[in-house]
């Protein structure tokens, strides 16, 4: 049954309310080398995934478009078959166990609600369908309610509640299951852009205040890195990172975790290498020998928008502005090499395609059109392996 953890305070009704946690059992999760292969396809949608997550963590799945983060998350929930390697939560196997006997709770992008029960109803289904005593059920379901501010909508039918209270029906439906695990699948694609950055924050802090391990799938690396006690970035399939929000955007495995944690992206740009360092246009930055071994007569430095030195003085790489954001305080720049020989990684097939992006006192912007000069600050700079995209040094 659950155990208390502490008592919550709701601000609507103005009392402490008992939050309450699921299986006493450590919720951990790891994915063992686990491998998803569709028919008919050749390669793995994920290639054998290695994961630990802690009991009690909130982990990000995050990535592009077809990455593989949703099938991960199915292989979990047991919703797709795991082709090899295993899954874990706790210390069972679960690989091939049945959705139903994993302990495991999930929440969708588009609700899954049954329109034509009650709020209360659809939240206490899955416990009806167990079995459970329906006063038992009932008090479930008003505990989750209070938590998550629905108690005056749970005699309405989904239809009558906004996109916002509806994912609250969803995560209360999770809640009341008082699984070993909660699973989450993009649950806020749905909303609009306040009403995501609010539910966001209050998913955050629910999942702090009940302590369930929880495993989150979304494509919005913003979301990731404010969510998270972890992410993991995938690509292709294949695991690019796993490590905290502040490690993957201070110290980026390689070149795409690097142009895609943050906002506006890091700025990646091909440079010559030479004795000392590297040739940022007029500027040589001076690099320890250790870290450019093997990495041949080029390389990527990385440099954020806000570790860019921005000068008129003719030292550093030659840009010219192309458009200045302000946004009060401060301003990003954003411009073009006036050299069409220098590369912008990441900008696809037309180099001049993707920006480089500066930012800059609010109060002194450049001119639109002027020429600029600009070079990493030395203590905040990334240097890439042109060949494979890995980290050096």
């Amino acid at each position: 049954m659950w155990r208390e953890l502490h008592h919550l305070y709701n601000g609507s009704s103005g009392t402490f309310l008992p939050v309450k946690e699921g299986n006493d059992a450590m919720a951990t999760v790891k994915f063992d080398q686990a491998t998803r292969i569709y028919p008919g396809n050749d390669t793995p949608s994920v290639d054998r995934l290695d994961i630990d997550v802690a009991d009690g963590e909130f982990l990000v799945l995050v990535g592009p478009s077809g990455c593989g983060k949703s099938t991960s998350l199915r292989m979990l929930a047991g919703l797709e078959e795991v082709n090899g390697g295993k899954i874990w939560i706790g210390d069972r196997d679960v690989t091939d166990l049945s959705p139903k006997d994993r302990d495991v709770a999930m929440v969708f992008q588009n609700y899954a609600l049954y329109p034509h029960m009650s709020v209360a109803d659809n939240m206490g289904f899955a416990l009806k369908i167990a079995g459970v005593d329906k006063a038992e059920i009932r008090k479930r379901v008003e505990e989750a309610a209070s938590i998550l501010d629905l108690t005056q909508y749970l005699e309405r039918k989904p239809k009558a509640l906004s996109g916002g209270q509806r994912q609250r029906v969803a995560m209360g439906r999770a809640i009341v299951r008082s699984p070993q695990v909660f699973l989450m699948d993009e649950p806020l694609s749905n909303l609009d852009a306040k009403l995501r950055v609010q539910t966001r924050t209050q998913i955050a802090s629910l999942q702090r205040r009940l302590g369930v391990t929880t495993v989150y799938v979304t494509h919005d690396q913003i979301e990731a890195m404010t969510m998270g006690d972890r992410i993991a970035l995938l690509k292709d399939g294949i695991l690019q990172q796993c490590a905290t929000p502040r490690e993957m955007y201070d110290r980026p495995n390689n070149v795409f975790v690097a142009g895609f944690i943050g906002s506006p992206a890091m700025n990646l740009v091909s440079v010559p290498v030479t004795e000392d360092g590297v040739q940022f246009g007029n500027h040589r930055l001076h690099l320890e020998r250790q870290h450019l071994t093997g990495a041949g007569s080029s390389v990527i430095v990385g440099v954020r928008p806000e570790d860019v030195e921005v000068t008129t003085n003719e030292d550093g790489l030659e840009l010219v502005v192309d458009v200045v954001e302000e946004l009060g305080a401060d301003a990003y720049v954003y411009a073009t090499p006036a050299d069409s020989n220098i590369r912008l990684e990441g900008a696809g097939d037309d180099a001049l395609a993707k920006p480089f992006i500066a930012r800059v006192d609010g109060r002194r912007v450049p001119d639109k059109g002027a020429k600029i000069f600009v070079y990493p600050n030395p203590e905040h700079m990334h240097v890439f392996s042109k060949d494979s995209g890995a980290r050096l040094g």
